[in-house]
C-alpha cells in the first residue's frame, strides 16, 4: 500500500507540474487541485519534501496570478516542511521565492530578509548559480532602496558566478544592472 500511496502522490505532483506548464487560465485551476491532493497524500505517507514541492509550486501559480498574500501563505506552508526534511536547496528556493514577491510589492527590507537567508542557504549547499541569482537579486532591491555603491558590490560578487556557471542570461542580467547601478552613481563612462 506504501509503494502505490508513494506512486499516487508522484502522479497527482506530475499532473500538476504538467498543468502548470501549459499557464493557461484552464490548466492553472487544474493545477493547484492536482498539487492540493498531492499534498494531502503526501502528508498521508509522511513525505515532507513532496508536501513541501506542492507548497511552493501553489505559490509559484498564485504569485503568477497576481495573488500575491495566497502565494506568500503557501512559501510559508512549505519553509518548516524542508527544513524538517533537511532540503536546504528546496528551502532556499522558496525563500526566493516569497522574496521576489516581497520585491515586487515593493517591500524591500522583507524581501532583502528573505533573500539573505536564501544566500547562505545557497553557499553552503554550494549551489553557485542559485547564489548568484540570489546575489543579483540582493543588488535590485538595495538598487530600489537607493543604496547604489551595495548594489554594486552585490551585483560585482554575482557576475563570476553567472559565468562560472555558464549562465549567459544571468550574466547579461548581472552586466546590465552593473549598468544601472553605475547610471544612478553618476558614473556614465
Amino acid at each position: 500500500a506504501q509503494d502505490s500511496d508513494r506512486l499516487a502522490a508522484r502522479m497527482k505532483f506530475e499532473e500538476g507540474e504538467a498543468l502548470r506548464a501549459q499557464g493557461t487560465v484552464e490548466s492553472l485551476p487544474l493545477a493547484l487541485m492536482k498539487y492540493e491532493e498531492a499534498i494531502l497524500l503526501c502528508r498521508a505517507i509522511g513525505n515532507r519534501q513532496g508536501e513541501a514541492a506542492s507548497h511552493n509550486n501553489i505559490g509559484i501559480i498564485y504569485n503568477s496570478l497576481g495573488e500575491k498574500q495566497k502565494a506568500i501563505d503557501f512559501y510559508t506552508r512549505a519553509l518548516p516542511l524542508w527544513r524538517a526534511a533537511g532540503d536546504r536547496d528546496g528551502e532556499a528556493a522558496t525563500l526566493n521565492n516569497t522574496g521576489a514577491v516581497y520585491d515586487s510589492l515593493g517591500e524591500w527590507r522583507k524581501a532583502l530578509d528573505f533573500y539573505i537567508q536564501a544566500l547562505s542557504l545557497w553557499r553552503a549547499v554550494g549551489d553557485r548559480r542559485g547564489e548568484a541569482t540570489t546575489l543579483n537579486r540582493i543588488g535590485s532591491v538595495y538598487n530600489s532602496l537607493g543604496e547604489w555603491r551595495k548594489a554594486l558590490d552585490f551585483h560585482t560578487q554575482a557576475l563570476p558566478l553567472a559565468s562560472a556557471v555558464g549562465d549567459p542570461s544571468g550574466e547579461a542580467t548581472t552586466l546590465n544592472n552593473i549598468g544601472l547601478a553605475y547610471d544612478s552613481l553618476g558614473e556614465k563612462q
